[in-house]
């Protein structure tokens, strides 16, 4: 007799990772230990995204994540949206994909109540679809209000039937990538902001130098 697995719960974690940040892990540990969630995916934005634009190479952000995740059973790292088409690689294709790809398991995109903001007001390409077809795990940002954010907006207000799962505690806390690129930049020292191996990473590669 063939025993069924009980499906995963996945989430998708995406961000430029440029570099990964302790917050960045901090953050998927936290979510992964509320929520239950089996596997958390990294996955590193496309450069040709317009509203990720990048400071260094695909290889070396791939690298640094790979190893700031590698003793951690449950993040991976996925380079999907490294190598899809211009035009492809939005946020509603990349879920599909890994629909079609985990199909017995339960996923959820991993996003900032920015992003929850920037979709209710129109900002995201096929977010119809998006919300439609897809779960969501949403964290805290100072300042947004995410009940509010989704009641002002038909479209999720609409879909509110328990597909958003907000976090509303302790996951306000922000290093941004930008700060320690700025860091590196300036000659600063930002060693405990971002994993040891990564930092000697940097370090080794000359990144983030002006």
């Amino acid at each position: 007799m063939t025993v069924s697995k009980d499906p995963r719960k996945i989430g998708i974690y995406g961000s430029s990772f440029d570099p990964i940040t302790n917050v960045h892990l901090w953050t998927a540990s936290t979510v992964a230990h509320r929520k239950s969630l089996d596997l958390v995916i990294f996955l590193p934005s496309s450069s040709m995204r317009h509203d990720k634009k990048t400071s260094t190479s695909d290889e070396h952000r791939v690298n640094m994540i790979n190893l700031a995740i590698g003793d951690n059973l449950k993040f991976v790292m996925d380079p999907y949206e490294l190598h899809v088409l211009a035009g492809m690689q939005y946020t509603f294709h990349t879920m599909r994909h890994f629909r079609e790809k985990y199909p017995e398991d339960e996923l959820y995109f991993i996003m900032g109540a920015d992003l929850l903001v920037d979709i209710s007001e129109g900002k995201w390409s096929h977010e119809k679809e998006l919300i439609e077809e897809n779960k969501f795990i949403i964290m805290a940002r100072n300042g947004i209000d995410m009940t509010e954010a989704i009641s002002r907006s038909p479209l999720l207000r609409n879909h509110d039937d328990g597909r958003f799962q907000l976090m509303s505690k302790g996951l306000a806390m922000e290093i941004s990538s930008t700060y320690i690129r700025d860091e590196f930049g300036r000659g600063g020292e930002p060693r405990y902001l971002l994993p040891d191996a990564c930092y000697d990473y940097i370090k080794k590669n000359g990144l983030y130098r002006n």
